[in-house]
C-alpha cells in the first residue's frame, strides 16, 4: 500500500444505465452499431458512371451483413464475403443496367449478440422523360373566348420547369390576360385576334440530368369578331367551388386562380376568418398566392375572387398542414444495465396524422410478451429484471402517410470488473501555468469508483487547482513545476479493482520576446517581419513558427515561384502586391503551449483607377465638369488626379493629358476646342506613383465655333537679299475649332506704309518677294475659318533678307602680351553695311616661319569667331618665336564680308618643352654619369640646361642638400657629375633653357657607389652600367630625332586650310560682351566651338600656360603678362602695325 505520505483523491464516477450517447470500448464485447449508412431516396442520374450504396457498421466480434431489395433478401454485385472488412456492406452497382436495381433497400448487420439495420433505402432510376408523339388539330375560338393549351409535360427527376415558346425559341409573353398554370398549361382568360399563330410549343426542362424535351407545336386560329361580347369571369383553375391543399410542415403554400372573362378578371386574396400571413407574396399578376414555409397556423380557409365589369366568381381552398414523424426529444439512447434492473425503452415521436410505431428485436418483430419479462407498450418497451439474454439491439419505427423514422437501441446486460483503457506510465507535459488533464478511461458494470493519488508527495494537494471529472480523469489548473512526479488512477467496483501510473513533466512555457512590428511597404519590394523566441528546450524537436494572415496559416514551398520565405523566426515576403496587407501573426508553437503577436503589415501602392466618370455642361457646351469617384488610394494619398482626353476625328485612339486638379478634388472643369468627339478618363497619382486610369467616359460632342486663337512663334527672316520667309506655329487640328481653317498674313514696312498688305493661305509660311535688303517690317497673323475670325492678332517686328558685310574692319592692331597670346583691337564696321544682323568677327592668322628655321615655309593657318559687336579680342594658342600675318573680318548670317588689311607680327621667344629622357649611369663612389635628350620643342634659341641636385635621406626620403649647375652650349646632352658623397642616393632634375628662361625639369634618382662595388666593377668595361645606360640613351635619342623629322614634315599637312569664309554660328543666341567668347580652329575648315574661353587642346598647354581671368582682364585693358601667364610689367603693350620686331620685345608696328 502507499505510504502515509501519499496524499488522496477519491471521486465516484457515476456511470448510470441511461447514459446519453453509450460508448463502449470495442475491448469489450459488443452489438453491431451502424455508425455510417446512405440515406434515401437514391436517384440514379443518366451521366452517373455507378451508383454507390453504403453500410458500415461496428461491433465486437465484427458484424457480417445482409440486404433486402423490396422484403425480399439480396444479394448485391461483386460484394466481398470478408467480414473483418469494415466496408463490405458497401456495394456499386454499374449505370448500364440500373432499371433492374430500382426499389427499395435494406442494410442488416450482426454478431453474436444481435442485429442492427437500417430505414429503408429507396433507388429511384427515372426514365429519360419524352413526350408522346401526336397529331394535334388547331384550337379553333372566337376572339374574346377562353383558351387552354395543354402541355401534360411527362415525370423526371426534380426540378423541372415548363416554358412556353415559339419554334424560333422566342418566349410566348405572359401578362394579365395570357398565364401559364402550375400545371405548365398555358391559359388564356380571352383569346385576341393577335394570339393567332401555328407554333406554340411547350418545353420541360429537367436540369439535374440536362434533359430538355419538346411537345408537338400547337396552332391557335381565333376567329374575329367586329365586339366581343362581354363576358362575366369564371375559373379555368382550379374547377369547381373547393379544394381541399393538404402539404407537409416546411413546404411552400401555393394556390392558384386562373379566371377567364371578357374584359380580363383581376384576382383578389383573402383567408376567411382571419388576415393573410406577413410572409403571403403574389405571383403571376396576383393569380399565383405563395406562403413560404408553411407553419401549421397557415391551415384554414382561404378565398380568391375573380370580377370585372360584368361580375365575379369565386373559388375557395381548404388548407391543411400535416407533417411527417419527427423526434420529440431526439431517437432513444443505447443503455448498460446490469443484471437483474429493469430497462424501460421509450420512442418519443410526433406526427401528423399520428405516427405508428413498429418495435423489432434483431430485426425481427417485437410483441408484448408479459410471460417473459418483455412488455411493448405502444411507444415504450419494458424490461423487468433484465438477463444477459434480452442483450440485444431494439429497433423503434413510427411511421405515417408521410413518412418514417427508425433508431436501433443497443442494450446491453452486463456485470463486469474495472477494465482500465488508458495505457498504463502514460507521459504527460504541461507549461508552466497551464491545465493537463491526465486520463483514466474505465469501463464496468456496475459503474466504478475512481482514486488518484501522487506519490512521494508531502505536501498538500490544492483542492482549488487540482479536480477529479466525472469521466474519471484528473485535471489541473495552473500547473507548477512542483507538480511534476508520478500519480496513480485506482479503479474498482464490486466485482475487482485495478489501476495506472501516470507521469507528469512540468516545462518552461513558449514566449515571443521580440514581437514582429508593424511596417509599411511599398508594392513590388520585399516585406520582412521579425520574431524572436524563446521555449523549452526538451520541447526542441516540437517546436516551430507559424506565420498566419488574418487568421489563416500562410503556406511555405520551397519552389522558386514561392513569394514566402521564413528563416529563424523572420518572414519574407518577396514582391509584395496588395493582397499582401493585413495582420499578420507569429505564432511560436511546440506540442503543448503556443504564443503569438501581431503586426499590421499596411502595402503601399498607387491609387485605384477612378470610376464613375459624368459629364456635365456649365455656362457653354465647350465648357464642362468631369466628376468621377475616386478609387482606394491604398494608404498613400491621392495628390493629384489628371485628365486625359481622346478625340476620334484627328488622332483616334490616342491619349492626351488634359489637366491636372488637387489630390482631395474629384471634379475638374475643362475648356474644350469645338468642333471634337471628345472622351475623357482620369486617373489619379501619389507618392508611389501613378495608377492606372478609368474606364473612358461616354462621347461628349463639341459644337464648332470660329478659332479661339492665332498663330505663335513667328519668324521673319531672309533667306536671299531680297525676299523676306514668314512662317509661323500653325494652329493644332483640334485647335481648328471647325472646317475652313485659313490664315490671313498682313506685313508694311515698319514706320513707312500705312496700309497693310494682306495675303490669304492655307499653309503656314509664305515668302514676300522684291523687298528692299534688310528694312523692317511689321507684321501680323489672324486665324479664321467657316465659323468666323479669330481674335485680333499682335503684331510683330521683323526684317527682310540679309546679303554679305561690304566693308573690311579698319585700324587692325595687335599687342602681344606674351609667347602665345596676343590682343587684336579695329574699328568696327558701319552698321549700314553689314546688310544684316550683325553676327561678329572673325580673326584669322598664318603662321608663316618658325624664326628657328626662317628658310623654311610653313603655311598654318587657324581662326577665331568673336561674336557679336566688339572692337577687340584675345587671341590665345600662338606659338612662341614665330611669324605670323593676321586679318579681321565681320559677318552675318548670309557670310564674311571682305578681310582687312594684314597685319604681321613676331611672337617672342618662350620657354623649351622639357626634356625628353635623363637618364643616370656609370655610378662611382663620387660622380654619376647623366644623359638627356634636347627638347623637341625649344620655343626660341637654346642657351644650355640648368642642372638640380638634391641629396635625399634614404630613411626619411627628406633633402638634406641642394645644389645647381649651369650647362652652357646647347649640343651639350651629357655631363660627368663629380664630387658626390659615396654611396648615397640623389635625385636630378634638369631643364632646357633659352633666353626667355627655362623649361620643366625632368627627374632621375641615383646612388653613387661605395668602394667594394667600384672594385668589381673595373673587371670588363663592356659590362659595367654607365656605359650600357649611355648606349641606350644614344639609341633612344636617336629615335627621338628620327620622330622629330618625321613630325616636322608633316606637321603643315596637319593644319592645312582650306579658305572657307561662310563658315559660320548662328550669333544671334550668343553672348556679345565677352572679348574671349569665341570658336577656335586649327583649320578653317574645323571651326571649334568655344564658350567663356577657346582651347586650342583640352591636354595641351597653351602657350605659357595664360589664364582665363587673365585674358579677360586683359582683353578689357588691364594688367600686363609675362611670358609664362603671370601680371607683371616687363612689357610695356605697345601696339604693332607693319611688322614686329625680334624676341627683344614688342614693338609698335604700322601696316
Amino acid at each position: 500500500m502507499w505510504s502515509v505520505g501519499n496524499l488522496q483523491l477519491v471521486v465516484l464516477l457515476a456511470l448510470t444505465s441511461r447514459a446519453t450517447g453509450l460508448s463502449i470500448p470495442l475491448e469489450v464485447e459488443q452489438l453491431p452499431t451502424i455508425i455510417t449508412h446512405t440515406s434515401g431516396p437514391i436517384i440514379a442520374l443518366p451521366f452517373d458512371n455507378t451508383v454507390t450504396v453504403r453500410c458500415v457498421a461496428r461491433g465486437n466480434p465484427p458484424p457480417e451483413y445482409r440486404w433486402t431489395k423490396d422484403g425480399k433478401d439480396f444479394i448485391p454485385p461483386h460484394i466481398t464475403s470478408n467480414s473483418t472488412d469494415p466496408t463490405h456492406g458497401t456495394f456499386v452497382l454499374p449505370n448500364k443496367h440500373l432499371m433492374q436495381f430500382q426499389g427499395k433497400y435494406r442494410c442488416y448487420a450482426s454478431n453474436k449478440l444481435g442485429t442492427a439495420m437500417t430505414e429503408e433505402i429507396e433507388l429511384i432510376v427515372p426514365g429519360i422523360p419524352k413526350f408522346p408523339k401526336e397529331v394535334l388539330d388547331p384550337i379553333v375560338v372566337k376572339e374574346g373566348g377562353p383558351v387552354i393549351l395543354k402541355c401534360n409535360p411527362p415525370q423526371g427527376v426534380a426540378p423541372r420547369q415548363i416554358y412556353w415558346m415559339s419554334i424560333s425559341l422566342q418566349h410566348i409573353e405572359q401578362n394579365e390576360r395570357v398565364t401559364m398554370g402550375i400545371d405548365g398549361n398555358l391559359y388564356f382568360s380571352n383569346a385576341l385576334q393577335k394570339d393567332s399563330r401555328q407554333d406554340y410549343c411547350c418545353y420541360a426542362a429537367f436540369s439535374k440530368i440536362r434533359t430538355i424535351v419538346q411537345k408537338t407545336a400547337m396552332a391557335v386560329v381565333v376567329n374575329s369578331s367586329e365586339t366581343p361580347a362581354e363576358r362575366k369571369p369564371g375559373l379555368l383553375l382550379p374547377p369547381g367551388v373547393q379544394t381541399e391543399k393538404v402539404l407537409l410542415k416546411g413546404e411552400d403554400l401555393q394556390l392558384e386562380c386562373i379566371p377567364e372573362g371578357f374584359p380580363t378578371p383581376t384576382i383578389k386574396w383573402m383567408k376567411l376568418g382571419d388576415k393573410l400571413s406577413p410572409r403571403t407574396k403574389y405571383n403571376k399578376f396576383k393569380k399565383l398566392l405563395i406562403i413560404p414555409a408553411v407553419e401549421e397556423r397557415d391551415q384554414g380557409k382561404y378565398m380568391c375572387t375573380a370580377d370585372n365589369t360584368v361580375g365575379e366568381a369565386v373559388h375557395y381552398f381548404d388548407v391543411i398542414v400535416e407533417e411527417p414523424p419527427t423526434w420529440l426529444t431526439g431517437p432513444p439512447q443505447s443503455q448498460l444495465t446490469v443484471i437483474g434492473t429493469d430497462v424501460h425503452v421509450k420512442c418519443s415521436v410526433t406526427g401528423k396524422p399520428p405516427p405508428d410505431i413498429t418495435w423489432r428485436r434483431n430485426g425481427e418483430l417485437l410483441r408484448d410478451d408479459p410471460g417473459n419479462n418483455r412488455r411493448v407498450l405502444d411507444d415504450t418497451v419494458v424490461l423487468h429484471n433484465a438477463r444477459p439474454e434480452d442483450t440485444a439491439v431494439y429497433q423503434c419505427e413510427a411511421s405515417n402517410r408521410h413518412g418514417s423514422v427508425m433508431a436501433n437501441i443497443n442494450i446491453m446486460v452486463i456485470n463486469m470488473a474495472p477494465l482500465i483503457l488508458t495505457r498504463d506510465n502514460q507521459e504527460y507535459a504541461v507549461v508552466l501555468g497551464g491545465d493537463i488533464t491526465m486520463n483514466c478511461s474505465v469501463f464496468s458494470s456496475p459503474p466504478s469508483a475512481i482514486s488518484w493519488v501522487k506519490k512521494k508527495s508531502s505536501k498538500a494537494i490544492d483542492e482549488e487547482r487540482f479536480f477529479a471529472l466525472q469521466n474519471g480523469s484528473l485535471q489541473i489548473i495552473s500547473a507548477e513545476k512542483n507538480d511534476s512526479g508520478k500519480y496513480v488512477c485506482i479503479a474498482f467496483n464490486s466485482l475487482g479493482k485495478t489501476e495506472v501510473t501516470a507521469l507528469l513533466d512540468v516545462k518552461d512555457t513558449t514566449k515571443i520576446v521580440g514581437p514582429p512590428q508593424d511596417v509599411q511597404i511599398i508594392s513590388g519590394t520585399t516585406a520582412q517581419l521579425m520574431c524572436q523566441t524563446e521555449y523549452d528546450k526538451s520541447l526542441q524537436s516540437t517546436f516551430k513558427v507559424v506565420w498566419t494572415k488574418d487568421g489563416k496559416e500562410i503556406p511555405f514551398s520551397l519552389e522558386k515561384n514561392s513569394r514566402y520565405f521564413v528563416d529563424n523566426g523572420m518572414l519574407q515576403i518577396m514582391n509584395v502586391n496588395l493582397s499582401d496587407q493585413g495582420m499578420y501573426t507569429c505564432i511560436a508553437r511546440t506540442s503543448l503551449d503556443e504564443d503569438n503577436a501581431t503586426a499590421l503589415l499596411t502595402v503601399l501602392d498607387v491609387p485605384d483607377a477612378p470610376k464613375n466618370l459624368e459629364i456635365s455642361e456649365l455656362e457653354s457646351p465647350r465648357n464642362v465638369r468631369l466628376s468621377w469617384v475616386p478609387g482606394s488610394d491604398h494608404n498613400s494619398s491621392v495628390t493629384e488626379f489628371i485628365v486625359e482626353y481622346e478625340e476620334s476625328h484627328w488622332d483616334p485612339g490616342r491619349w492626351k493629358e488634359l489637366q491636372k486638379v488637387p489630390g482631395n478634388q474629384a471634379t475638374a472643369e475643362l475648356m474644350l476646342h469645338g468642333h471634337l468627339d471628345y472622351r475623357f478618363r482620369a486617373y489619379a497619382v501619389n507618392a508611389i506613383g501613378p495608377g492606372p486610369p478609368s474606364e473612358p467616359s461616354e462621347r461628349y460632342k463639341t459644337p464648332p465655333a470660329a478659332p479661339d486663337r492665332n498663330p505663335e512663334n513667328i519668324k521673319i527672316q531672309g533667306h536671299l537679299p531680297h525676299q523676306m520667309d514668314i512662317s509661323w506655329e500653325p494652329l493644332l487640328p483640334i485647335e481648328q475649332n471647325g472646317p475652313g481653317l485659313e490664315y490671313q498674313v498682313s506685313y508694311r514696312k515698319l514706320g513707312v506704309e500705312e496700309a497693310w498688305n494682306d495675303h490669304l493661305v492655307q499653309r503656314h509660311s509664305i515668302v514676300v518677294t522684291n523687298t528692299p535688303t534688310f528694312v523692317p517690317y511689321e507684321v501680323r497673323i489672324r486665324s479664321r475659318n467657316s465659323y468666323g475670325w479669330a481674335p485680333e492678332p499682335k503684331v510683330v517686328t521683323g526684317y527682310s533678307g540679309e546679303d554679305v558685310p561690304t566693308t573690311a574692319p579698319q585700324d587692325v592692331a595687335v599687342e602681344v602680351i606674351n609667347t602665345t597670346v596676343l590682343r587684336v583691337s579695329w574699328t568696327p564696321v558701319p552698321p549700314a553695311t553689314v546688310r544684316g544682323h550683325l553676327g561678329g568677327y572673325n580673326i584669322h592668322w598664318l603662321r608663316k616661319r618658325n624664326l628657328l628655321n626662317p628658310n623654311k615655309i610653313l603655311d598654318e593657318r587657324q581662326f577665331l569667331i568673336f561674336p557679336g559687336k566688339r572692337s577687340h579680342a584675345v587671341v590665345p594658342g600662338l606659338k612662341p618665336f614665330s611669324d605670323y600675318r593676321l586679318t579681321v573680318s565681320v559677318f552675318n548670317k548670309k557670310g564674311n564680308g571682305p578681310n582687312s588689311d594684314p597685319v604681321t607680327f613676331n611672337t617672342p621667344e618662350g620657354v623649351p618643352e622639357q626634356v625628353p629622357v635623363l637618364t643616370a649611369s656609370n655610378a662611382q663612389k663620387d660622380s654619376i654619369l647623366l644623359v638627356w635628350g634636347p627638347p623637341l620643342e625649344a620655343n626660341g634659341i637654346l642657351t644650355g640646361y640648368l642642372l638640380q641636385y638634391h641629396l635625399i635621406n634614404e630613411t626619411t626620403l627628406e633633402v638634406v642638400d641642394s645644389q645647381e649647375r649651369n650647362i652652357t652650349g646647347a649640343e651639350t646632352t651629357q655631363l660627368q657629375l663629380q664630387g658626390l658623397e659615396e654611396g648615397s642616393l640623389y635625385r636630378f632634375h634638369i631643364s632646357a633653357c633659352t633666353r626667355a628662361g627655362c623649361g620643366p625639369p625632368l627627374a632621375e634618382e641615383s646612388n653613387t657607389m661605395t668602394t667594394g662595388r667600384v672594385e668589381g666593377q673595373h673587371s670588363d668595361f663592356s659590362t659595367q652600367g654607365w656605359f650600357i645606360g649611355t648606349m641606350c640613351a644614344v639609341a633612344f635619342l636617336t629615335l627621338i630625332a628620327l620622330m622629330a623629322c618625321f613630325l616636322q614634315r608633316n606637321k603643315g599637312g596637319k593644319y592645312a586650310v582650306k579658305e572657307k569664309e561662310d563658315l559660320h554660328p548662328d550669333v544671334e543666341s550668343q553672348g556679345m560682351n565677352d572679348d574671349t567668347f569665341c570658336e577656335y580652329s586649327d583649320s578653317e575648315e574645323k571651326p571649334l566651338k568655344g564658350s567663356s574661353l577657346c582651347s586650342l587642346n583640352e591636354d595641351d598647354t597653351v602657350g605659357d600656360s595664360l589664364s582665363q581671368d587673365s585674358l579677360v582682364d586683359y582683353a578689357d585693358g588691364g594688367g600686363e603678362f609675362n611670358e609664362d601667364g603671370s601680371f607683371i610689367g616687363e612689357y610695356s603693350g605697345c601696339k604693332h602695325r607693319a611688322s614686329v620686331s625680334g624676341p627683344s620685345g614688342p614693338s609698335l608696328v604700322t601696316a
